[in-house]
């Protein structure tokens, strides 16, 4: 089992622990996560961690595909991998319609036609095999469209070819992890039940399939995001959860139209999820919140004491073994709760 950390984006001032992630990379962890939502990008954030460390991998969590074009994005994992070492990791998603289409104001469109067609051309680019050319839905290079000048052509990147640049999506719906399987090399579920892999497994492996080649778990990194609420007064712990999975699964997409809330129905939760939902977009956000099953929270997350993580522990080493998880992303800034996972995961 690998161990990485989660940033998260900052708020009004940039906030980077760099004393913390190098304490991580002293531990043993793997890697070390950076995101974006509508204030500072994930690849600054990302840069300046790798130029003061000289182990860990960074990863983007992630990076927002319609805010930069495919062959951007190539670009900019081509540059970070050669100032590194090889030790950056492409992470991408879609976001969501509020952010795609409020914020950067393009239409969000077909986010698994978007992620397949983004990460062909991505390692097309990288492979740098000859110029690129390609005719999807919704990406053309060359471009031929209305407005273009029609002088466009195929070009193929400057720096050397590395084909082996890891690309993982982030994906909990059915058409998403497929698609993960199909073209990525590995997934970030937002969260996940290590005893529950069928949920998402069965749709990666019918990835795999389509893939073809003999891909399987082997080839592939899940890597779900795993929140830790330490603190020996366990309701304590349950409830400084409560919120996050609360905002998901509540306030995160349009009734009818919320990938959390149907991820926690799979789940198994799907009465709970109805009344959270109707509870948080009538505007009621904390009775939706302090509906979060404490069972839900359980299985999903790491909560209690540090006898009672170090026991829930044994689920998360199983699913290792099994190859159901490779990484597993820690939402901690906690030194003592690093040392705790790597002195039993490591």
């Amino acid at each position: 089992m690998k161990l990485g950390i989660l940033l998260g984006y900052s708020g009004k001032q940039i906030q980077i622990p760099m004393d913390l992630i190098r304490h991580a990379e002293s531990l043993g962890y793997d890697s070390v996560w950076t995101a974006e939502a509508y204030g500072n990008d994930a690849v600054t954030s990302a840069s300046w961690v790798l130029a003061q460390t000289e182990k860990i991998k960074v990863g983007t969590a992630i990076m927002q595909m319609p805010a930069r074009t495919p062959a951007m994005a190539a670009m900019t994992a081509m540059s970070l991998d050669q100032l590194s070492g090889g030790r950056f990791i492409v992470g991408l998603g879609a976001s969501g319609p509020q952010v795609v289409e409020g914020w950067h104001g393009v239409p969000y469109g077909k986010p698994v036609t978007r992620t397949r067609e983004y990460i062909k051309i991505m390692r097309a680019i990288m492979e740098r095999e000859g110029p690129v050319e390609f005719d999807g839905n919704m990406y053309h290079l060359p471009n031929k469209g209305e407005g273009t000048t029609g002088l466009g052509k195929p070009l193929k990147s400057i720096l050397d070819a590395n084909p082996n640049i890891p690309i993982y999506t982030a994906s909990i719906t059915p058409a998403g992890l497929r698609c993960a399987g199909e073209v990525a090399d590995g997934v970030f579920p937002v969260w996940m039940d290590p005893n529950k892999y069928g949920i998402i497994g069965e749709h990666i492996e019918k990835g795999f399939a389509k893939a073809g080649g003999g891909k399987g778990l082997s080839d592939f990194n899940i890597a779900p995001f795993v929140s830790v609420a330490m603190d020996d007064d366990l309701d304590a712990a349950f409830d400084s959860l409560r919120p996050w999975l609360g905002l998901y699964i509540g306030g995160m997409g349009a009734k009818g139209k919320n990938f959390y809330h149907d991820y926690a129905t799979r789940l198994g939760y799907g009465e709970a999820a109805d009344k959270i939902q109707d509870l948080y977009l009538s505007g009621k956000q904390a009775e939706a919140c302090a509906e979060v099953p404490r069972e839900l929270i359980d299985e999903v997350a790491l909560v209690g004491s540090k006898d009672r993580i170090r026991d829930r522990l044994g689920a998360w080493k199983e699913a290792g073994e099994k190859g159901h998880v490779t990484t597993m992303l820690l939402g901690v800034h906690d030194p003592e709760v690093l040392e705790l996972f790597a002195e039993e995961m490591l």
